[in-house]
């Protein structure tokens, strides 16, 4: 996700840049000021662009850039107010426009995580005639409730992973059949099989143990961490919330480039932590694209309400993969 370079506050013609916008969120009464100032830019009809460049997930082409879900969820990987935002702002109806935008942009496949509205809304979209692939990630739950991977699947993904934060717990409690059984239900549900991860190691044991999967799901910045490793590496202290290293994305892209098979990044912007200007964004996304395989995509959240990330994400990627092919 990312946000405008400015944002223009109530009543006042201050502008504020993107960093300060989001220090500010912990004010609830300013905050409410710059959103409420900003008009509605998704529903505008466009006329439909051209696919984006294309990777293949088993027999799918899958655009080389996936529209991520935490936006819309309100996972904001920032902070409570910020969060609360985002669920406000996405209506069912707002979620249905914001989707069928990006597939007119040339975005053809949306990534989200299992809930009841997820799938409602996944429902609501397809109602509408829209035709994007959806990926499913499961929750951190699905050891103890399996059943919900044939739920999921009767919505048709292309393809399921258990979530990241499942899989890594699962290696750490030395509970790898437990894991491999959870692929191999979604094995038997007829759909793509994948595996998220933040930490490379997990990856990288998928890989040398030959695991039955079709894709990877690749964090850049391992925030699964133990606790106990941020303080070794950080000597002694670990900073309040989310820690995004930047030692991190080269060792994931070592394993993204060690295995043949489709790898999906993401967290390619550290959740809103290198937006601070459009040339800032455009340098992530093209590190990610050129340290990937040409066969991987990368998976970002895109927050319609105060600019068009939507049509600005697929312009950058457009440039992006272009140069790269000529």
């Amino acid at each position: 996700m990312h946000l405008p370079d400015s944002i223009p506050s109530a009543g006042d013609g201050f502008t504020t840049t993107r960093r300060k916008f989001l220090q500010q969120t912990v004010g609830a009464t300013t905050s409410a000021a710059v959103f409420s100032a900003v008009p509605e830019q998704t529903r505008a009809a466009v006329a439909a662009e051209p696919l984006l460049p294309t990777i293949k997930l088993g027999k799918h082409d899958v655009t080389r850039l996936i529209m991520g879900g935490n936006p819309i969820y309100g996972h904001s990987h920032f902070n409570k107010i910020l969060s609360q935002y985002q669920t406000t702002w996405h209506t069912p109806e707002r979620v249905v426009d914001l989707i069928r935008y990006a597939e007119g942009k040339g975005i053809n496949t949306w990534q989200n995580s299992y809930t009841e509205r997820t799938l409602a809304d996944l429902d609501r979209y397809r109602a509408a005639g829209g035709k994007m692939n959806w990926l499913c990630l499961g929750k951190p739950d699905w050891d103890k409730n399996p059943e919900r991977i044939g739920d999921a699947a009767r919505r048709k993904p292309i393809g399921i992973a258990p979530h990241g934060a499942l899989a890594e717990r699962l290696h750490r409690e030395n509970k790898l059949d437990v894991l491999n059984d959870l692929l191999k239900r979604i094995r038997d549900q007829g759909v793509l099989v994948g595996l998220s991860a933040h930490n490379p190691a997990l990856i990288d044991l998928s890989h040398e143990k030959g695991w039955d999967v079709d894709y990877y799901m690749c964090c850049l910045y391992y925030l699964t961490r133990p606790r106990e490793e941020f303080e070794k590496l950080l000597g002694g202290q670990v900073p309040l919330g989310e820690v995004y290293l930047p030692s991190d994305p080269p060792r994931m892209f070592q394993t993204i480039q060690s295995t043949r098979k489709p790898c999906l990044a993401y967290k390619v912007l550290a959740a809103g932590r290198r937006i601070d200007s459009p040339a800032q964004v455009k340098q992530a996304l093209n590190l990610a694209l050129t340290n990937i395989k040409p066969t991987d995509a990368v998976i970002v959240g895109m927050y319609q309400q105060l600019s068009d990330q939507v049509g600005e994400n697929v312009a950058m990627v457009r440039e992006i993969c272009a140069k790269a092919k000529a």
